[in-house]
């Protein structure tokens, strides 16, 4: 084994890996030995690692299986064996410390401050969560655990935040239970999370292919049956057109509507009512009625309806999985923000570094940190200048000097000198970590969101069935031959179907509009809430500004220069720098040459011009360098424009030459964005981290009466929990990582498309092009989806009182029924098309 590998691994491991060498393995696991002849074997890290027994073989299986395998590569020692292994329960591996490290923590609220108990959070992603009351059935079930006191499931990203007292119960019991009433628990890692949305997304395809195809070749034969029967087709040919259609639609049925009857019977077994149990009544009795008429040569077949029936409410829920992917259904963003591996000092050199995987760094730990290196761990400064931009932690866009004691911060990005520095937190212990945890609070006190036709099918299901079975009953003392056929009209006419595309088809096509006007939804509760909102709020720094420094002024302080000649010398020092006020110059960069180009950390920039020796950057940088700025050895000082923006000094030896003024340009689309908003009755607020005069000056420019500067992550969480406490329903617009819990807190958020990979992961929907003018465009679309889902739920709702009296009565036969129910399905489906058309007035 070579040495890096052995580094890998650790001491533990390189011990167990020098054993096995020399042939005298021992468990990868327990690190006990292995008897001669041992089968036991799990793959870890590639290569199959020898096992003792068939509960360490257990346990490393179902870390792997986890995604968890780390946890033997930074393990300091073996585990212990299972004592019982012939008992051995299937998750008991969550119950070792070292696993639940990944996705375990302890419960930091003030509700818990003073209690005797130390209560931890769970973070697991559930597969299986098909609607809202899946969400319900989950928090009811974990609720009913000795121990667990708060659940929160969130729909959309199936990941559930579970409270609980780990010294009543363990983490095991809580995988168990969720397995017991039939979904796939497993740990909220950026591994799981991949897994399951690749997953999720080959089933979903799968699924579709197969209604979809059966659906057409279905349709093909039943037109054939429908013309037949008017025609006066031979049974013959009738019968063999039954017995194709029945082959075509089998599939369909048994694999491609296999999660309707999952979810139905989850949703039985709990003794509750969910849309998916008169669905998979709808389909189950339909399809057994027609394989009955098949086989027995009697009664009507109604494959196509079937077949047409699972293909619509697949398509339906495979466009709300596309939107929760969209969204980043992994918790990786904090992972995927820093780097993979650090440069670590060797213990005892100076300058000797090795690369190590960042969860291998450890509190003391030296690294060295190159320009442009994100930094991996909170620390602290031992030796170097360099200025170090940390915008994504506290929204200030200008960088930040640090020298040797100053903190350094996980997530932030060093500028244009080395740093080494001393870790201090690393891991779970930064303050990058400390805003994901403000992210999942957030999160846990978000409200559910359901949809208006989950809501309101949910009150028919009950009365469907008891109507069904009330048909049934009495239609046998009249008539017992036609009972069942009744029964099933009126389980079938009446079927929730366009109930429950009212809300996906309008949605579908509201988002796809969306979409061409500049605005990416990514949550499915976002245009149900967008009407009901009573306040925007904006960030400054990359959402109302462009997010890049420009050149906006320049003020000259010679005669015989121009503007465009400053201009043209500025962008030429500037022309290698990587310091990021240096892209205000990047288009004038060529007009003039320079050489012996110089870059001063924290001070600026200085070369040669034509003739001329010329510095750029602070006044007292700039005039050191002029012998007619000082007197009698002390340089003059010189005030600089009172005007908000970045001022930069331009000077040669014989003094100043120039102030160049820099800012953060505002969006051209702000002022017509958040004029728009407020004649839709919306309030505007600004709230942003930067402390300089651009926040008042831009609030005033784009027409925001109410604002606040320097708030820190923490700061905006409070503000926009306080305002929802009032009964304020708030818009969060921003882009940085120090937005992420207000994004995360907010009714809806958004986040720019040049915003960080975490806030767009934790934002509701994503504007595409910058263009603050779509937000108004999405408010007035959102309150015409919703005039069209109430348009579509008041049709459905009069379909069915309409229909039920006369399938009641015997007059709608199963045929007649499941025409009508598709009419209605397809009414529906039109009118949300209508979405998919509409022009903004803006």
């Amino acid at each position: 084994m070579s040495e890096l590998q052995t580094d890998q691994l650790g001491s533990t491991d390189a011990a167990a890996a020098t054993r096995v060498a020399t042939n005298q393995p021992d468990c990868y696991h327990c690190g006990l030995p292995v008897v001669d002849g041992s089968r036991f074997s799990v793959v870890i890290g590639g290569a199959a690692r020898p096992m003792c027994c068939p509960g360490c073989e257990a346990v490393a299986g179902a870390i792997v299986a986890g995604g968890l395998d780390n946890f033997y590569r930074y393990r300091e020692q073996n585990s212990q064996r299972p004592e019982n292994t012939t008992q051995q329960e299937r998750w008991s591996a969550y119950d070792l410390q070292e696993v639940q490290s990944e996705f375990v923590r302890d419960l930091d609220d003030p509700r818990s401050a003073g209690s005797d108990r130390s209560l931890q959070v769970a973070s697991l992603l559930i597969a299986g969560i098909t609607c809202a009351a899946c969400v319900w059935l989950i928090e009811k079930h974990l609720l009913g655990e000795d121990g667990v006191e708060r659940v929160s499931v969130n729909a959309s990203s199936h990941r559930a935040q579970i409270v609980f007292d780990p010294e009543r119960v363990p983490v095991s019991r809580l995988f168990a239970a969720l397995a017991a009433i039939g979904y796939r628990p497993s740990p909220a890692t950026a591994v799981n999370g991949e897994r399951l949305m690749q997953q999720e997304k080959r089933a979903s395809i799968r699924r579709l292919g197969v209604a979809g195809l059966g659906t057409m070749q279905v349709m093909m034969f039943a037109i054939a049956l429908y013309f037949g029967a008017s025609k006066g087709i031979e049974s013959q040919f009738e019968q063999f057109f039954r017995w194709v259609s029945l082959i075509v639609a089998t599939p369909v049925v048994c694999y491609a509507a296999q999660p309707f009857f999952a979810a139905a019977w989850r949703a039985l077994r709990s003794g509750q009512l969910v849309m998916d149990v008169p669905v998979s009544l709808a389909i189950g009795l339909a399809y057994g009625a027609s394989v009955y008429a098949t086989v027995f040569e009697t009664g009507e077949v109604y494959f196509e309806s079937v077949s047409m029936f699972t293909f619509f409410l697949l398509l339906g829920r495979t466009i709300e999985m596309r939107a929760r992917h969209r969204a980043g259904l992994a918790s990786g963003g904090l992972a995927q923000l820093l780097p993979l591996a650090a440069l670590r000092l060797k213990e005892g050199s100076g300058s000797d570094v090795e690369s190590v995987p960042v969860a291998a760094l450890r509190a003391g730990d030296r690294i060295l940190l190159r320009p442009g290196d994100t930094i991996a761990a909170d620390g602290e400064v031992v030796d170097g200048e360099s200025g170090v931009d940390e915008s994504v932690l506290t929204g200030e866009s200008a960088l930040q000097q640090k020298a040797a004691g100053s903190p350094v911060f996980a997530g932030s990005v060093n500028g244009d000198s080395s740093l080494t520095v001393r870790v201090t937190a690393a891991g779970k212990g930064t303050r990058l970590s400390a805003i994901e945890k403000l992210v999942e609070s957030a999160q846990l006190d978000k409200p559910t969101q359901v949809a208006l036709a989950d809501r309101l099918a949910g009150r028919f299901i009950a009365a469907i069935l008891c109507i069904a079975v009330a048909a049934f009953a009495f239609w046998w003392q009249q008539a017992p031959d036609r009972a069942f056929w009744i029964a099933l009209s009126v389980l079938v006419v009446t079927c929730p179907c366009a109930l429950s595309l009212a809300t996906p088809a309008a949605l579908a096509a509201a988002t796809l509009r969306l979409q061409q006007l500049g605005l990416l939804v990514a949550k499915g509760h976002v245009l149900e809430t967008l009407p009901r909102l009573t306040r925007v709020i904006f960030d400054k720094t990359g959402t109302l500004t462009e997010g890049e420094p420009r050149l906006r002024q320049v003020q000259l302080l010679r005669a015989g220069v121009t503007a465009e000649e400053v201009r043209d010398i500025a962008a030429a020092l500037e022309a290698h720098n990587s310091h990021p006020l240096a892209k205000a110059f990047r288009p004038w960069v060529g007009n003039r040459g320079a050489h012996a180009l110089r870059s001063v950390t924290g001070c600026g920039v200085s070369g040669v011009c034509g003739d001329r020796n010329y510095r750029l950057g602070r006044a007292d940088f700039v005039l050191e360098g002029a012998t007619g700025e000082t007197v009698d050895g002390v340089v003059q000082t010189l005030p600089i424009p009172e005007e908000p923006g970045q001022w930069l000094l331009l000077g040669d030896t014989g003094g100043a030459v120039a102030w160049l003024g820099l800012g953060d340009e505002m969006r051209q689309s702000a002022p017509a964005g958040v004029a728009a908003l407020r004649e839709l009755g919306l309030k505007a607020e600004l709230l942003s981290g930067d402390q300089s005069a651009e926040v008042p000056r831009l609030a005033t420019l784009s027409g925001i009466d109410t604002y606040r500067a320097g708030a820190s992550p923490e700061d905006k969480l409070a503000h926009l929990q306080h305002l929802q406490a009032q009964g304020e329903r708030l818009l969060m617009v921003g882009d940085g990582i120090n937005d992420v819990p207000v994004l995360s807190g907010a009714d809806v958020s958004v986040a720019m498309m040049s915003a960080a990979d975490l806030a767009q992961s934790r934002a509701d929907a994503i504007l595409l092009q910058g263009d603050l003018q779509a937000l108004p465009r999405a408010f007035e679309l959102a309150q015409k989806c919703r005039t069209i889902i109430r348009q579509n739920l008041a049709w459905a709702i009069l379909y069915n009182a309409l229909a039920l009296p006369l399938a009641f009565l015997g007059l709608v036969p199963p045929w007649a029924a499941a025409i009508g129910m598709s009419l209605s399905s397809l009414i529906v489906v039109i009118n949300a098309l209508r979405l998919s058309r509409w022009q903004p007035a803006i």
